[in-house]
């Protein structure tokens, strides 16, 4: 017997989710330094612009492909397709999903698990431990395996509570969490010297740099940091009420997630760069600004190092945010799986949840054993060629496949007149027609 389906019990806790599930660690790590190495604020315009004329759209396609079927993203995508091609074609994109959801899961746990063990860290050195904190903070298998283990148990516990007392609750508890630790770091870092560079660096505009290969990064920071092309806002949309207006949710995800990218930025360059005033190096050999992992673990403990005692606080709290920005993105990608085990194998949340997850964590651990040989590669098949894939596939079922009278009556739940708005005058053919082109050329370049 399968567990009931569960529901969003308000907008704001729907908010909370789609937004924690947007804002992760690509949003803080790389938004900012993609921005720095792009001309800056021009970068940060064009990003803008972006979200709303590339993601917005395929958002809105998730959301309401989930919402009208009320069900895990291969039942969702047969529901709406017509024939036995466009069947096989849903059952394609529905599997290659739950897929790349989990493929993707399996490696942001290894490194969730980094932000966990340098959370952790802080502690051992306020008591003394100094063997363990080198332990916390030096790569390892035997500590890579602990905290993947470790939070993927969390992310576990919330998934197991279903969506109302689960994943609603943590998020609107980790969100504006997020959200304070974020400002207060950024106004602690404001005060540091070397800080306004970084500033100067991230809001000055220069357009010089404006080129097709900008366009392009900026488009696909746009589209993959809302989480689309893998079923999670689908299945978000799924447990949405009919008497929310879709149109409108959408554009308040859009705006917290690019806003808080935004705001990461005010963080992570001015940080690396009072990270240079102290005597860090904040450049790769190809002059580029270090970002990723190695901006992480390597350039900010860097600066925490040089503070002294104030900076085990700001240690504590930075890898505090990142821990929870791991998580809010981490249960909407758990819950692409465990949904479908529930509704087509017919098991109960909890069950679900633990076969789901120890698979997923047995997937990791082949990744950390054979770390060198894996980890780039699932990383780039996930994210590289899996999200953009999926992504079009997503815009074509919007597009060609559902039939646009029962497209309309799924939109007119919660806004009765919206085939008199501008929305509904331009979205059916932008997603059908411009979204697909867009991300297509996206996936070429990265390609090229």
């Amino acid at each position: 017997m399968s567990a009931p389906r569960g529901q969003f019990s308000s907008n704001v806790g729907f908010l909370m989710a789609a937004a924690g599930s947007a804002v992760g660690l690509g949003n803080i790590w790389g938004f900012p330094t993609k921005a720095a190495s792009n001309g800056g604020a021009a970068f940060v315009v064009i990003y803008l612009l972006l979200a709303f004329v590339l993601a917005y759209p395929a958002l809105m396609a998730e959301l309401t492909i989930g919402r009208h079927a009320r069900r895990n993203m291969v039942q969702a995508l047969r529901e709406i397709s017509t024939g036995p091609v466009s069947r096989f074609f849903a059952n394609l994109t529905g599997f290659g999903g739950i897929l790349i959801a989990s493929l993707i899961l399996s490696f942001y746990a290894i490194v969730a698990g980094w932000m966990v063990a340098h959370l952790a860290e802080p502690f051992a050195t306020l008591i003394g431990a100094s063997s363990t904190a080198d332990w916390l903070t030096s790569s390892s298998t035997a500590r890579n395996m602990t905290f993947t283990a470790i939070f993927s148990g969390l992310t576990m516990l919330i998934i197991a509570s279903g969506v109302e007392k689960g994943i609603e609750r943590w998020s609107t508890l980790l969100m504006p969490s997020l959200i304070i630790l974020l400002l207060l770091l950024i106004m602690y870092v404001l005060t540091q010297p070397g800080a306004i560079i970084g500033l100067q660096v991230y809001l000055m505009p220069d357009f010089s740099q404006v080129s097709p290969e900008l366009l392009l990064s900026a488009m696909g920071q746009a589209f993959f940091s809302l989480s689309l092309g893998v079923g999670t806002m689908l299945i978000y949309g799924s447990y949405l009420s009919q008497q929310e207006s879709l149109p409108r949710l959408g554009v308040l995800v859009t705006l917290i997630d690019v806003g808080i990218a935004f705001t990461a930025g005010l963080l992570i360059l001015p940080a690396m760069y009072v990270a240079q005033e102290a005597g860090t190096q904040i450049f790769a050999d190809d002059g580029s600004l270090i970002a990723g992992p190695g901006l992480i673990l390597q350039v900010l403990p860097a600066l925490f190092d040089s503070m002294g005692t104030i900076g085990l606080v700001v240690a504590l709290a930075f890898f505090a945010l990142m821990t929870i920005a791991s998580l809010t993105s981490s249960i909407s990608m758990l819950e692409v799986p465990v949904a479908f085990s529930i509704e087509n194998l017919k098991l109960p949340r909890r069950s679900a949840t633990l076969l789901v997850g120890l698979i997923i964590f047995a997937i990791s651990s082949v990744i950390i054993f054979n770390f060198d040989a894996l980890f780039g590669l699932v990383i780039s098949i996930s994210t590289e060629y899996g999200q953009p894939l999926l992504g079009v596939s997503l815009c074509i079922f919007a597009g060609w496949i559902w039939r646009r009278d029962q497209l309309l009556q799924e939109l007119r739940k919660g806004h009765e007149n919206i085939e008199q708005t501008l929305f509904w005058k331009i979205w059916p053919w932008y997603v059908r027609v411009v979204c697909p082109l867009l991300i297509l050329a996206a996936f070429v370049q990265t390609l090229l």
